[in-house]
């Protein structure tokens, strides 16, 4: 061949050269495109390719509950650094060693596999991570020639629409660990009940072979058997090469535990041992919370079982009285998070329906709400905890109230009058609230599903609403919030309540938790040490017993009764709520579940100020008992007390005018009527002074001795029925034996004895003032406005 045929051939070459590179320059910018267009269009987040089971845990990490999805499946999605690592890696190092290298499909290895199938040696399938995920996402049928082209087609397709990261955290939240259990996060959960980040080495070399082949190696587990050789032996293997990769980990003190483990019997639990805790906790999430994979409740799994041990031990222990059903709820009042939420003795038990939530049913909530009744008396100007109330028959219009045991105590302190749940009393304060109202107080409060004001009247006091653990819990957690309400917090979340709302101010609260720390436990007849700041309720016909209170930084409620309503004598607040009340709180402070709680300081604004025991107002020169009592300046009722006035008196025991031969000065207690009637009722008689003489400086009575008149309210509306008006009560104290003359405006009605009741019928609706006269003149007059109701 001459040179030039040498010339042209070399051309035909280099053109061939130049076209090829062209070509494949052409094919690469090509397959760049296709790669980027395909990493460029919208793609599925792989996360949503199956329906997950919904896992609940407590705040310190405890599994709760692990629910099914909706295929069925045992099926928990987490992210890949959720993931052990040691388990990730070993994923790898068993499955698809050069996963991070190859584009989804490994090459040589489906070479190695092709020419040992076809070779008549063992089938292998040479499938990459990648393409075991794609033949599960697309159902591919790999068994075949034509199934395994399109696991391959689709394992470079999934590759290249996710990155490495997604398609390895798919894999791993996909594959196949026996039964009906899928991904590592579930199998974790059911073989050794923890999650998958906390796996041991020994454990994530179990789970790591378990997909290759579920059938075999996971199939025993179901049934809680021994589980297959078969399991072991893949371990022991991948153990060695694990070994061989990590050289120097020889010597190494978790390479000598792990190498003991894995020495050990294989133990691993089944689905059938999955907890099942805190079951009424779980029920309301899954129906209040936002549906996702995973969720940590704020229920604190030991708190949570010693709260529940307790509760059942104590209806076990008190069946002979017909005690079945209780229910508790225990929140820490500085996070508002509910640590233990305990709905019935036993959800089990159809009996006493133990499904139902006793923490969020509607029931009467007896004298639990007498503290905020006082609360709002302090707030208001109305009472300090050592004012006098008159604890003796009253009428507030045509309600007439009584106390539970059907006697009165005559005069008692505000703090002896709400430790002892006097109703009389307390419906008293509650008949001079304003604004708020305690109606409009326990709206603020978030209290749901209330009927008018109009409807409950006096007596929502005494419990003639119904409110649901929940809202009694949080009212007294703003006790100890210093009178911020906030709501309940169910997840473990430690974020600050996003609403709060002051109901009262901060003396108010820390008084109201001062007088309630003084109620003697049931049991020791003494004050509570560490201090519980707590109080009972008892709901009209015994269908309700209750306890709520504050101890540490907990806020503890309690309910024994039936969910069906059944009256039980048993059912008294003292008596069989108070006793589980403190049994639960002696068992957690035991089990040092009790975190405690700084001693809180009284608020810089609140003094304590000396004032007379009889009378609790400031003493005046005659009052020698003097107590300390909280006030709050500018806001406590202040004014000096009448009750101890002195009298001069002659030989004979009569007053006179002034002092003289054989007149001795005498201090005597002015107490009304009605008080002088209770306190011989009661055996203590009280010394009634002898009458005033009238003097040459006028003959004036002093102030005090005249009519004072106790019902009607000042300043209220009645509602009389036009069917069949009931007569308002007229009723008027007074410190003398005389009768009391009573007028409607200029209209006579009658007379009537001191702390004696005359009836008064309306004639028309409008606006009144009535009087009462003595036979000294002397005056006391009441507003009130009369509506008419079909």
């Amino acid at each position: 061949m001459g040179r030039g045929a040498s010339r042209s051939v070399g051309l035909r070459v280099r053109r061939r050269w130049v076209g090829g590179a062209r070509r494949l320059a052409l094919a690469v910018a090509l397959g760049a495109l296709a790669l980027l267009l395909a990493r460029l269009i919208p793609a599925t987040p792989l996360r949503e390719l199956a329906s997950t089971s919904r896992a609940y845990y407590s705040s310190d990490g405890t599994l709760l509950r692990l629910t099914l999805s909706a295929d069925e499946q045992y099926r928990v999605w987490i992210p890949l650094a959720d993931i052990s690592p040691r388990l990730v890696e070993a994923v790898k190092l068993y499955e698809d060693r050069w996963y991070d290298y190859h584009p989804g499909v490994n090459p040589w290895s489906l070479m190695q596999g092709a020419w040992t199938t076809f070779s008549g040696g063992a089938r292998r399938g040479a499938s990459t991570l990648t393409m075991q995920l794609a033949r599960r996402m697309y159902d591919i049928d790999s068994r075949s020639i034509g199934g395994k082209v399109w696991q391959v087609g689709a394992a470079l397709w999934l590759q290249a629409r996710y990155s490495k990261r997604e398609v390895l955290e798919a894999y791993l939240n996909l594959a196949p660990y026996g039964g009906n259990i899928e991904g590592v996060e579930a199998a974790s959960l059911i073989y050794f009940g923890k999650r998958a980040q906390a796996l041991s080495l020994p454990e994530a070399l179990t789970l790591a072979v378990i997909p290759q082949n579920p059938n075999r190696r996971a199939s025993v587990a179901a049934k809680g058997d021994t589980w297959p050789v078969a399991l072991s032996s893949a371990r022991e293997r991948l153990w060695q090469s694990w070994q061989r990769s990590h050289p120097d980990d020889a010597g190494r003190p978790e390479h000598v535990a792990a190498q003991a483990a894995l020495a050990l019997p294989l133990h691993l639990r089944s689905s059938r041992q999955l907890p099942f805790l805190a079951p009424h906790a779980v029920q309301a999430a899954m129906r209040g919370l936002p549906e996702q994979s995973q969720t940590t409740l704020s229920v604190h799994a030991p708190t949570q079982a010693a709260v529940e041990r307790s509760l059942q031990q104590f209806v076990q222990g008190h069946r002979s009285l017909g005690v079945r059903n209780a229910s508790a709820l225990l929140i820490d009042s500085h996070t508002m998070q509910v640590k233990a939420w305990v709905g019935s003795a036993n959800y089990f038990d159809d009996d006493i329906d133990g499904q139902v939530n006793g923490t969020t049913a509607k029931r009467s909530p007896g004298s639990t709400l007498k503290p905020f009744i006082y609360g709002l008396g302090i707030d208001q100007g109305l009472i300090h905890p050592r004012s006098i109330l008159r604890d003796a028959p009253t009428s507030f219009g045509t309600y007439s109230p009584e106390n539970f045991d059907g006697r009165f105590e005559g005069p008692l302190t505000a703090q002896d009058a709400l430790l002892k749940s006097r109703n009389i009393p307390a419906v008293g304060i509650s008949a001079r609230l304003k604004d708020p109202s305690l109606y409009e107080f326990l709206q603020q409060a978030g209290v749901r599903q209330l009927a008018s004001e109009r409807h409950y009247g006096l007596a929502l006091t005494l419990g003639g609403g119904e409110l649901t653990m929940e809202e009694l819990a949080g009212l007294y957690a703003m006790l100890a919030n210093r009178g911020e309400w906030a709501p309940l917090n169910y997840t473990a979340s430690p974020e600050a309540p996003a609403q709060t709302r002051r109901l009262l101010s901060d003396e108010a609260a820390f008084i109201t938790l001062d007088m309630l720390q003084h109620n003697p436990r049931h049991d020791t007849g003494r004050a509570a040490w560490p201090p519980v700041a707590w109080k009972t309720g008892t709901s009209w016909g015994f269908r309700d017993a209750w306890t709520a209170g504050v101890f540490g930084r907990y806020v503890l409620v309690v309910w024994v009764g039936d969910f069906n309503g059944r009256s039980n004598p048993a059912f008294i607040g003292i008596q069989t709520a108070a006793p589980l009340f403190f049994k639960i709180i002696d068992a957690l402070r035991a089990q040092g579940l009790d975190p405690g709680a700084v001693a809180r300081a009284a608020p810089a604004h609140l003094v304590q100020v000396p004032v007379c025991a009889a009378s609790g107002d400031l003493p005046n020169a005659y009052c020698k008992d003097l107590v300390q009592t909280w006030f709050i300046p500018g806001k406590s009722p202040i004014r000096v007390s009448t009750l101890h006035r002195p009298l001069f008196i002659n030989a004979q025991g009569r007053a006179v005018c002034g002092p003289g031969p054989g007149v001795r000065e005498e201090v005597f207690e002015y107490w009304g009527s009605d008080m002088l009637q209770v306190f011989a009722q009661a055996g203590m008689p009280r010394r009634v002074p002898p009458p005033r003489p009238t003097c040459a400086q006028g003959g004036v009575v002093v102030a005090g001795d005249g009519p004072r008149i106790v019902s009607p309210l000042q300043g209220a509306h009645y509602v009389l029925r036009i069917s069949g008006p009931t007569p308002l009560t007229l009723r008027a104290n007074a410190a003398r034996a005389t009768p009391v003359y009573w007028f409607a405006d200029a209209s006579y009605l009658g007379q009537s004895a001191p702390g004696k009741d005359l009836a008064w019928t309306p004639p028309a609706v409008g606006r009144y003032v009535l009087s009462a006269v003595d036979d000294q003149g002397q005056t006391d007059t009441r507003e009130l406005r009369i509506e008419m109701a079909p």
